[in-house]
């Protein structure tokens, strides 16, 4: 840090993260939106600021969200890491949060009011944000504003937040957005598909997928003339979700998780300068009893990947576990590591597995300091030094209604996973636990997990 002088935010290169320069790597703070709706709790969502330091004395104490500046400005010293982002997928209010003042108690700073997002881009349901190494702030958003899907990017000005418009320039769009990630040296944004908001937003049904409502494409665009040039088809019911490159800048590839069939993709860029993607992990749906369907699939709702490039993490919520493989060798992926925590198919529950190409028995329940854990592993955030990895178990109201009803009775929690570095590996922390059902206002759904100082799902490299 010393030798770059008064550089901007966040950390030159992912290695340089992983060392602490210049702040440690120990987390300190964590940022998590907690949600109401649909619990039946008439008040405001919240932002919950969470204590991990293990020598404070209020340790473990009390939808997606970014930064207005992150590592891809980190050569701007006019630039600072101050505003924490979070679109709200509902409501399509996009709030700006100061949390530099007091870290421990952040501020609100700006309101973008949905009225702003429908005038100016004609879009809604804003879900991702990164910030650019511009300073402004790109927002990718799942539809317009009459809840139709619509694969469009909203633009917000770095310094007054206001909506400039449009990030794509024109030509066809997708008919449904999600996720993305860009990386300039290869000249490409990727973006994944959820499914259309006025349908997701009443819960799942399968034949909507039949219908195709719900997403089977990586969108590929170019960087520089902000367009569509290619369309990655994943298959019918692969529902494409979180997508992550890898952090090393150079690199043309990464991988992307789909909720419904239940694979990972490794995409890349071709000899011919074309983008492919290529199956490198599945987990097999179960036979079941006692369930929605027949047939059972994880549900992969997270990835991400440590900032060495070396474990990819996700979570299957339906199935109860998370993972780590080794990806040392990107085509072929190793797991080194699973622990189940909740889920679908645990003993005693309702589900009775009657087929299961993975599993000899049902996995125990999770009970941590005498508490059942509700729901199943859902967002994922790993320590920068990639020792710790943060878990919540709320997906989504409407679906936590419909697979796990007792979430909006008990609330989700935060749970924390010691990570083998070396060998690979994963074991519950015993003494972690933040239980969002004794949250004074009444339970809540605590869902994404950001640190103060930047981390390895909203950081990226230039």
């Amino acid at each position: 840090a010393g030798k770059c002088g008064a550089c901007g935010p966040g950390y030159p290169s992912p290695l340089e993260a992983m060392k602490g320069v210049p702040t440690g790597p120990r987390e300190q703070l964590l940022y998590l939106p907690c949600i109401y709706r649909n619990t039946g709790i008439g008040i405001p969502d919240f932002l919950a600021t969470v204590d991990v330091d293990p020598k404070s004395p209020r340790y473990c104490q009390l939808h997606h969200s970014g930064w207005n500046a992150c590592s891809s400005c980190h050569g701007d010293p006019g630039k600072s890491r101050r505003f924490l982002i979070l679109p709200s997928l509902v409501s399509s209010r996009v709030y700006v949060v100061d949390v530099a003042t007091d870290p421990r108690a952040p501020k609100l700073h700006k309101v973008v009011e949905a009225e702003e997002l429908a005038r100016k881009a004609n879009a809604a349901f804003p879900h991702t944000s990164h910030c650019l190494g511009s300073g402004e702030i790109l927002i990718s958003c799942l539809g317009d504003p009459d809840g139709n899907g619509k694969g469009t990017f909203v633009l917000l000005d770095g310094e007054t937040f206001e909506v400039k418009g449009n990030w794509e320039k024109g030509g066809k769009i997708p008919n449904l957005g999600y996720d993305f990630w860009y990386q300039p040296r290869h000249n490409v944004l990727l973006s994944t598909e959820w499914g259309v908001p006025k349908i997701l937003a009443q819960g799942f049904d399968p034949k909507d997928v039949e219908r195709g409502h719900y997403g089977r494409h990586i969108n590929v665009w170019d960087w520089q003339e902000r367009r569509l040039v290619q369309e990655l088809d994943l298959g019918a019911g692969s529902v494409p979700l979180e997508i992550r490159f890898l952090h090393d800048p150079s690199a043309a590839q990464g991988f992307v998780g789909c909720a419904l069939s239940g694979d990972i993709r490794r995409f890349y860029r071709n000899t011919e300068g074309k983008w492919e993607a290529e199956k490198v992990i599945e987990v097999p749906s179960k036979k079941v009893q006692g369930w929605l369907l027949p047939e059972m699939p994880g549900l992969i709702t997270d990835i991400l990947i440590s900032l060495d490039d070396r474990f990819l993490y996700f979570s299957n919520w339906l199935h109860g576990d998370v993972r780590q493989y080794d990806i040392s060798d990107p085509k072929n992926p190793k797991l080194v590591g699973q622990v189940f925590l909740g889920g679908s198919i645990s003993k005693g529950g309702a589900v009775t597995v009657v087929e299961d190409r993975e599993l000899r028995d049902q996995p125990e329940p999770c009970v941590i300091q005498g508490k059942r854990i509700p729901g199943g592993p859902q967002m994922l955030q790993l320590s920068l030094d990639g020792r710790r990895l943060y878990v919540t178990t709320s997906l989504f109201s409407a679906w936590d209604r419909q697979f796990y009803p007792g979430l909006l009775k008990e609330g989700s929690v935060l749970l924390q996973l010691d990570v083998d570095t070396a060998r690979g590996g994963l074991a519950v922390n015993p003494e972690f636990l933040l239980d969002f059902g004794k949250e004074p206002g009444g339970p809540c759904l605590a869902h994404e997990v950001r640190y103060p100082g930047g981390d390895c799902t909203s950081d990226i490299w230039l």
